[in-house]
Order: C-alpha cells, then structure tokens, then sequence
C-alpha cells in the first residue's frame, strides 16, 4: 500500500510538472504575440510620425491618415473637429469633401458651420482621457444628442471611436473615427489611438501654423503689391497734379469756403464741392484731405469725364486677371487704392446710368467686387465728389440717378466764381508771376497797376485756371521785368432768357454798330440829305461818317442782301 501511494504521489508531482509547462508555454505565446501587437503599434506611430513630419497642408492630413490608419484599422470615414475661438462651439475641420459624399440627408460636415460643444458625446471626451465608443443608434435616443449625429446614421454608420486631442493639456478638438461594423476596434488598441490623437494634434499644430505664415506672406504681397500701386499712382499725380501748393485768397466768399472745410473736414460725411469749371474745386478737396484723420493715407482722384464708357467699371473696382479681353494682369481699382483714404470724384455728373447703380452700391454697402472676382472686398473710403453741373436739374432730366444725387450731398460746398472774388486776383496773379517765371526761366518779378486793373475788370468765365494760362503766355510774350501788356480775350457774353435758349450780351459799342447798321441798311445806304441814315438817327452826317469809319462798316454791309 506504501508503494502505491508512493506511485501515486509520483503520478501527481508528473501531472503538476506538465501542466506548470504548458502554462508556462501559453504565457509565453501570449508573451510574443503582444510584443508582435507591440511592434505593429510602434511601426504605425513610426510611419504616422514620418508622414506627418512632412504635413503642411489638410489633405496631405486626410491623405496620410485614410491611408495609413485603415491598414491597422477597420473604420469606413473620419472627421477631426476643432474648438473654435469662442469655447463654446466646434467645426470640422478636416474630412471627407467628395461631393457625392456631402449628399446624404441630414448636417454634413462642413468648416464654415458651428456645432455646440453643449452635447453628451463631447462632454463625454472631453472628461474621458481614453477613447470612448458610441453606438450611434443608442446615441441618437440621447436628449443631448449631436444635431449632425443622423448624417452618420443615414450613411450606415453604427459604430464611432471618439477621443480628444490635447494641446498643452488643453483640449483643442476631436477625432472621431466611423464604422459600419460593431466591436471593431479591441480596447486593447486604445492606448495607440491615444498616441496616434497626440500625433495628429502635432500634424494640426504645424498645418495651423503654416496656414498663418501663407496668410501672412499673402497679406505681404498684398501690401507690397498696394505700395506698388500707390509709387505709379503717385508719380502719375507728381506728373498730372494741378501745381498749387496752397489755395490763395483773402476775399469774405473763400473764407466762407474756409469756415465749411474746418467744420466737415474731421468727419467721414460725403462732400459735393459745387462750382464751375477752372474754380479749384481739386483744391478744396484735397484741402478737405490734409485737414481730416486720413491725412497719412492716399487721396486718389479719379476723373469721372475722362473715363472711357468699356473701361468706366474697371477704373473703379478693377479686374481680375483674364476676366475680359485685354485684361493680361489684376488691377486694383480706384476704390480699393483709396482704402482708409479719400477717393475724389470729379466730375461726378458725367458717369453712365449704369455706373451710378455701382456706385451708389458701393457707397452704400462699404464693399466692392472685382470685375471677374468672386470675393467681396470690404473697403473704408471717404468720398468727396465734385461737379460743374446742376445735379438736381440733371435728376429732373433723367440724366442723374436721385438716390445717388442724395446720397452724395450729404455736406454741399459751393466754390465762388473768380469774377465773385476780384480782391483775390492781385495775390493770385503775384503767386502765378512767382511760380511761372521760375518755370519758364524768365526774369519777371512785377506786375503793372493798369494790368491788374484789367484783369480785375474782366469777367474771367474760365476762372482761376485762365488765369493761370493767360498770365503764362503774356510772361511768354512780355519784354522786360515787369508785367505791362496782358492780352485779354474776347469773349461772347451770354445769358438766359425766359425760354430757356442763350443770347449773347452785347456792350454799348455792339449795340450802338448794329443800330447804326440796321439804319443804314433800310436808307439802301443813303447817309445825308432827306430820307437818309443821319436824317433817320438825328444826328449830322459828319457825324455818322466818323461813326461808319470808327466801326469799320463798309459799303457793302449796308445794302440789303
């Protein structure tokens, strides 16, 4: 009985030998089996962290994880949202932007909408530090389900892998991986979706940091492209500009003109400088500029008579590149150049119809478009339009859109005409003297007493700017230091008669020669003796000869033709 029990005891310590070893080759199965799992995670987050090494964009993103994800994975979609700036919502970021994959009913993903971060599923991973699976059937009979959950949903999607991804232990956003399959991913794979979130935080960081450096680089280009502009502009203003340094004058009416730019020129208010051609009306407007906050920026003119009708729309709002024929290159428009500046309409009573619907838009709605763009450009522009003519006769006509007309005088200044400021042409004449001598290289320094005289009895329809060409040519023509001789033109006079036509005024001299003419011609020419032209006028012959020879009326003017 002892041997027995010896065997059997011998049986027993063989029976426990065998099973130590089999468990001791089970665990060492296990053993290599999660060193090979191991070897797989780290070859993934080594080829995920070569890729994204080199990411700088979204869809090298989206490319690197569809691709190298799904080897390791079985999930159909993803989608990586990020908190917006207000911490209150988040919008996707990177996914899926096939067109038929965007059809399915319901909230597809998309940057530019907002999602609350007010829902179960992201109050979820936001507590969570591990990824957490949703059954999206049970998900939706939540309360606080997602909105844009039933996309999902109507794609086939059951199952979804949400962790969030952490920036400087803050969260920023989310990945969510999508499934048609339950049980997909063992939590045994949790920890490498863990580590492959903080990868992609990295990925996102540098794609975020890149977008900002082409943002800037592009902002760049603009500003330097803008200066660009500004030097071809300026230097065409240096060429074309209207050479007063200053406005002259001391008269009452100019100050009055003086009194209204100090009140309006602190404002953004839209000026109408009113006046007839040759008054200085650029002048006031630029004046109106160097007093008001834009000073430091650009005042751009833009002369609305000159613009060529196929051109007008381009001057102003500028082109894209190819956006009609002949346009080779972008332009900046008139509008845009003026940004923070003032733009200066002169003859604003001549733009098209047409043209003033697009001003008044843009004047209205601070915002342009270029012509083949497909981007609104905000723009902040003070304008100060300028005109010869009676605008609201122009509205009565037809000829001048009345909205436009109220919108733009908002603070009318009108610029009195030189004849309405004769005290003022003694110092614009000195300026002129001055400024002109020096130009042409001749050596006048004075004017004479009966020239300024002269020049203050004439009635000058052509105002400041005649002035300044008429004393030009007389220093062209003087001998001498000193201004005698100013050659007036002469002028037909006219005014307005009650039907609206115009008629010539005539000087006492005119008048006195078609009187004695009209005599002459109904005498047949007859001058003395009975029936005659002196008889007829009453006055003696020798007198009427004396007045023939003095209006050079000859024989021939008398007869009736």
């Amino acid at each position: 009985m002892e041997s027995n029990g010896n065997l059997s005891e011998i049986e027993n310590q063989e029976h426990a030998c065998l099973e130590d070893k089999e468990e001791k080759g089970l665990n060492k199965k296990e053993l290599i089996e999660k060193l090979e799992q191991k070897e797989r995670e780290n070859k993934v987050l080594l080829s995920l962290s070569n890729s994204i090494a080199s990411i700088r964009n979204k869809l090298d993103l989206f490319d690197v994880i569809d691709q190298k994800l799904k080897k390791l994975f079985d999930f159909d979609d993803f989608v990586i949202c990020l908190i917006n700036d207000d911490q209150q919502t988040h919008s996707a970021f990177i996914y899926n932007q096939k067109e038929d994959f965007l059809k399915t009913a319901g909230i597809a993903p998309a940057s530019s909408e907002k999602y609350t971060l007010n829902d179960g599923m992201c109050r979820a991973m936001i507590s969570s530090e591990k990824p957490i699976v949703f059954n999206v059937e049970a998900v939706l009979t939540w309360h606080d389900a997602p909105a844009w959950l039933g996309f999902w949903h109507n794609k086939g999607i059951k199952e979804m892998i949400g962790l969030k991804m952490v920036d400087r232990s803050s969260c920023i956003g989310f990945f969510y991986l999508y499934t048609k399959n339950t049980n997909s991913v063992s939590n045994v794979y949790f920890d490498l979706l863990h580590g492959i979130s903080l990868q992609i935080s990295v990925a996102i960081s540098n794609i975020k940091a890149n977008e900002k450096i082409e943002q800037q680089l592009q902002e760049i280009n603009t500003y330097k492209q803008k200066l660009e502009d500004e030097k071809t502009y300026l230097q065409e203003e240096v060429l074309h500009k209207y050479n007063h340094s200053e406005i002259i004058g001391q008269s009452h009416s100019l100050k009055g003109v003086f009194h209204l730019i100090d009140h309006v020129a602190s404002s953004d208010s839209t000026v109408l400088i009113l006046g007839e051609t040759g008054t200085g009306k650029e002048l006031i407007a630029r004046a109106l500029h160097n007093a008001s906050p834009r000073h430091k920026e650009l005042m751009v003119k833009i002369n609305c008579a000159a613009l060529p009708p196929t051109l007008a729309e381009s001057e102003l709002f500028g082109h894209e590149k190819g956006s009609f024929t002949g346009a080779t290159e972008r332009r900046i428009g008139k509008f845009e150049l003026a940004h923070n500046g003032t733009l200066f309409l002169d003859e604003i009573g001549e733009l098209s119809l047409d043209l003033q619907v697009k001003l008044l838009r843009a004047l209205q709605e601070k915002e342009i478009e270029r012509i083949g763009g497909k981007t609104v450009i905000k723009t902040n522009v003070r304008i100060v339009a300028a005109t010869n003519r009676n605008l609201l006769k122009e509205v009565e006509k037809g000829n001048f859109r009345s909205d436009l007309y109220y919108r733009i005088n908002v603070f009318p200044i009108s610029i009195p005409p030189l004849r309405e400021r004769i005290d003022d042409i003694p110092y614009l004449v000195s300026h002129f003297i001055a400024r002109i001598s020096k130009k042409t290289g001749r050596q006048v320094n004075a004017i004479s007493k009966s020239a300024v005289n002269k020049l203050m009895a004439y009635t000058w329809p052509g105002n400041i700017r005649e002035l300044e060409h008429l004393i030009e040519r007389s220093i062209l023509l003087n001998q001498g230091n000193i201004l005698k001789d100013i050659h007036l033109p002469k002028i037909d006079r006219t005014e307005s008669v009650v039907n609206g036509t115009e008629q010539k005024i005539k000087t006492i001299h005119e008048n006195e020669r078609d009187h004695i003419l009209s005599i002459l011609k109904r005498c047949n020419g007859k001058i003395s003796g009975i029936g005659g032209a002196a008889e007829v006028l009453n006055i003696p012959a020798t007198t009427l000869n004396s007045k023939i020879k003095k209006f050079n009326i000859k024989r021939e003017h008398m007869l009736n033709k």
